[in-house]
This record gives structure tokens, C-alpha cells and sequence, in this order.
């Protein structure tokens, strides 16, 4: 009131520019995420949907690097074969940390033997199956009710009655239900 008005002319600063007011302007850039943005996030993706931290996925890429096919789809194939995603497949948890945390506590036994190392690799013909002791909780009385075979990826097998289940062979690409594009991870550790 006692300054009177700011800008009372048609050359006001403020009414100038098409900035915003304060520190450095927007950068107007290409506009997007570059390829190297894009990878990254492909690559995160992966990481989260199968909860593995960054040291344990690197890991899992040199070892896929290793194998004689595509390194994408060995990536993927690995990453199907862990026994925290086999648990979640079969239909024994509700979401991939659910079954971590199913074989941390050990309730799953594969091959008769208790495991609890969530990232150990199953091979073709390996059974898993609940510990005898697990079985009288009252998450394995409603996981067993609302448990479908229905769902079970093709190279799994799941016997309803006893609540076990089989790796009747390898996965495969198309049987890795992801949507990722295993091709920019791929690009993304290949610089």
C-alpha cells in the first residue's frame, strides 16, 4: 500500500517472461527419458516384480551371460527357477514376498529337506512340498481350500490333495509370465 503497485506498465518483468519466478529455468531438453533412462527402468522393473536386490541381480546376469542362449531369456529363466518364485507360482503365497518370507521361516521342504534360502535354484524334478509341522496353521488350512491347479505354469505340477508340488521341467521363455523387455537390461549392463 505505501510501495504503491509493482507493475503497472506493460513491460512488468513479470508479466514478460514465460518463465516461472526463481532459480534456473526449466530445462526444455529432447522432451523424454533417454535410451539410458529407459534401460535403467526396465531393469528396475525386473528387480522389483522378483524382489532381488541389486548385488544378487548382477549376479544372476554374469551367470546368464554364461549360459549358451540369449542372455535375456536365461536371466528370466533363472529368475523363474528361484525357489521364493516357484512357492508363489504353485499358488502357495498371495504375492513373491509372501513366499520369501514362507521359506525364510522354513515351512516349504524341497526334495524332503527344509530350505530356507529364498533364491535357491530348483532343478527339473524337484518336489516341493509343505513340513509336516506347517501343516496345521490356519494359513495352510486356507491357502489348501482356495488353492487352484488352474493357474500352475505348464512346466510346474500341483497335486491339490497333498499339497505338493513338482518341477516337471525347466521354464522357458514363454513361460515366464513377465512383460518386461529383457533386452534393454540386457543392453543396460552391456556398455
Amino acid at each position: 500500500m505505501l510501495k504503491g503497485e509493482r507493475c503497472p506498465t506493460p513491460k512488468c518483468p513479470l508479466e514478460k517472461r514465460n518463465t516461472p519466478p526463481g532459480g534456473r529455468p526449466v530445462r526444455r531438453g529432447r522432451g523424454g527419458v533417454s535410451d539410458r533412462g529407459l534401460q535403467l527402468r526396465e531393469k528396475q522393473k525386473v528387480r522389483f516384480s522378483y524382489g532381488v536386490l541389486e548385488r544378487q541381480f548382477r549376479r544372476f546376469f554374469a551367470e546368464a551371460r554364461k549360459g549358451p542362449s540369449n542372455t535375456g531369456e536365461n536371466l528370466l529363466v533363472l529368475l523363474e527357477r528361484r525357489l521364493d518364485n516357484v512357492v508363489y507360482r504353485l499358488g502357495f503365497a498371495d504375492s513373491r514376498a509372501q513366499a520369501r518370507q514362507l521359506v525364510r521361516h522354513g515351512h516349504i521342504l524341497v526334495n524332503g529337506r527344509k530350505t530356507d534360502i529364498p533364491s535357491f535354484l530348483v532343478k527339473s524334478g524337484d518336489v516341493i512340498k509343505w513340513r509336516d509341522s506347517s501343516t496345521k496353521t490356519e494359513y495352510y488350512k486356507r491357502i489348501a481350500e482356495e488353492i487352484e491347479e488352474g493357474f500352475v505354469p505348464g512346466w510346474l505340477g500341483l497335486d491339490k490333495e497333498s499339497m505338493t508340488g513338482r518341477v516337471l521341467n525347466l521354464p522357458g521363455r514363454a513361460d515366464a509370465a513377465a512383460l518386461f523387455n529383457e533386452k534393454a537390461v540386457v543392453e543396460y549392463y552391456s556398455r
